[in-house]
């Protein structure tokens, strides 16, 4: 074995059947498992290293928006390492910052980068800025999946809070989630209805009224009691959280919110409105982070809306569209071309040569060279794609050319009169350099699209 060339390869083959099946069974075993551990996706793992940061600015107009938040964070994240591209965008009582880093840039360190730096660029924020989040994902991207959480039981303000409390926070869990988007939704809100005839009758105004409920939800300080045996910190409680009372707080002198105002819970004021069958739902859109799985990630998200649906008595959570459907679609389509052209092939070598045992060689041989190239593409980090199945449908076409050179010339040795080993040893050495010779070339061909960066 020891002083075997490359030439003796067909000869072992021959005399050690065993042999050559265990380590055919050894590539199939190892097809097999990279197939159940690769990742699969609709295409190559092309997606930018984004990261977006937004937030939310209650009553802001574009022009303060633009001057008093986002030029602070954008100043504040230019500065992180790595960085290709920014573009951003000021909004009525929001912004967002589109950053785009180069290539190579771990996402999760360019995450945490950009969160350090917009919470350094938060000190200097003004007051009322709300929800500054930092995403690893475009800000304008696309959802994969869109879901819609509905139910009979409950208002559309309760079932909002359900959503924000139990079902968004659950979604957001899954690996590779980067943001849910809600729309349809509508809080609860406290709301103060100012009688003007009311407010003019005590001599007072609405900012009056504005200044009294922005102190109503306080906690301040008041000092400490301290003995030999504890300590004590003391906190006045300044909040109150009822229409009862708010309805209490003094405005001025003896004058209270409620001899001026009425004060009752109800809906916010809907922003947009969402429609399933006829009944209002709450819509989610579920965004996928940049260099992320969408298949692995769809196939999260529907178990836990299946255990959303088992654990939360009284609602629905429903997917009515499913990016990952086309994925899946789309390669189980590849593969039911690639098995129909094996077929096809060994159905025309059966015809030409005459003899459908020797078809069945490479009815043997294609499966086996195409599922040990699976392992080397898992090997290499590659991924189960598009552009990978077709690589295999056409490498296809390589293991079919040198399986017709080789039996071709074995099916001349044997019509000569030549015995079956024989002729299977002698034809395949007279064909090897060659066969080699061909297939390196056709390598050489494809080689420099490995190199693509």
């Amino acid at each position: 074995m020891a002083g075997l060339g490359a030439n003796d390869l067909p000869g072992m083959s021959v005399k050690r059947p065993y042999l050559a099946a265990v380590l055919n069974l050894l590539i199939v075993v190892a097809g097999i498992s990279a197939i159940l551990g690769a990742e699969v996706r609709e295409l190559p793992d092309v997606d930018r290293p984004v990261v977006s940061v937004r937030a939310n600015y209650p009553g802001g107009t574009p022009e303060s928006v633009d001057a008093e938040l986002m030029s602070l964070v954008e100043g504040a994240v230019a500065r992180v390492n790595g960085i290709k591209q920014i573009r951003s965008s000021s909004e009525e009582d929001n912004f967002r910052i589109h950053i785009e880093f180069s290539p190579d840039t771990d996402l999760v360190t360019a995450a945490n980068d950009v969160r350090e730096a917009a919470a350094r660029a938060a000190r200097d924020l003004p007051e009322g800025v709300e929800n500054l989040t930092v995403i690893k994902a475009d800000a304008d991207a696309s959802p994969i999946m869109e879901l819609a959480v509905s139910s009979t039981r409950y208002p559309i303000e309760q079932l909002t809070r359900i959503v924000d409390d139990q079902v968004i926070s659950r979604l957001i869990a899954v690996k590779g989630v980067a943001d849910v988007t809600t729309f349809g939704e509508r809080d609860q809100v406290l709301r103060v209805l100012i009688d003007p005839v009311r407010l003019a009758g005590y001599g007072l105004s609405v900012p009056d009224v504005a200044r009294t409920l922005r102190l109503a939800d306080q906690d301040v300080p008041a000092g400490s009691f301290k003995s030999d045996e504890q300590a004590v910190m003391v906190r006045a409680e300044a909040s109150a959280r009822s229409p009862e009372a708010i309805g209490k707080l003094i405005i001025s002198g003896d004058v209270r919110i409620a001899d001026v105002a009425d004060v009752f819970f109800a809906p916010a004021e809907r922003t947009n409105h969402v429609r399933l069958n006829g009944r209002n739902v709450v819509k989610l859109n579920v965004i996928r982070q940049a260099k992320s799985n969408t298949v692995e990630i769809a196939s999260a998200v529907k178990e836990v809306v299946s255990e959303l649906n088992r654990s939360i008595a009284g609602i629905e959570v429903r997917v009515i569209a499913d990016d990952s459907l086309f994925v899946e679609g789309a390669i189980r389509e590849v593969l039911i071309s690639l098995g129909l052209a094996v077929l096809i092939v060994v159905a025309v070598i059966a015809v030409f040569i005459g003899q459908f045992r020797s078809a069945l060689i490479p009815a043997v041989a294609i499966p086996v060279a195409l599922i040990g190239a699976v392992a080397a593409i898992w090997v290499l980090g590659f991924s189960v794609n598009l552009v990978t199945l077709l690589a295999l449908v056409l490498a296809a076409g390589l293991v079919v050319d040198d399986s017709i050179v080789v039996l071709e010339n074995i099916q001349r040795l044997r019509s000569e009169g030549c015995e079956n080993h024989a002729a299977a040893v002698i034809g395949t050495q007279q064909v090897f350099f060659a066969v080699v010779a061909t297939t390196a070339t056709l390598i050489c061909v494809f080689l420099p699209i490995s190199f693509l960066p």
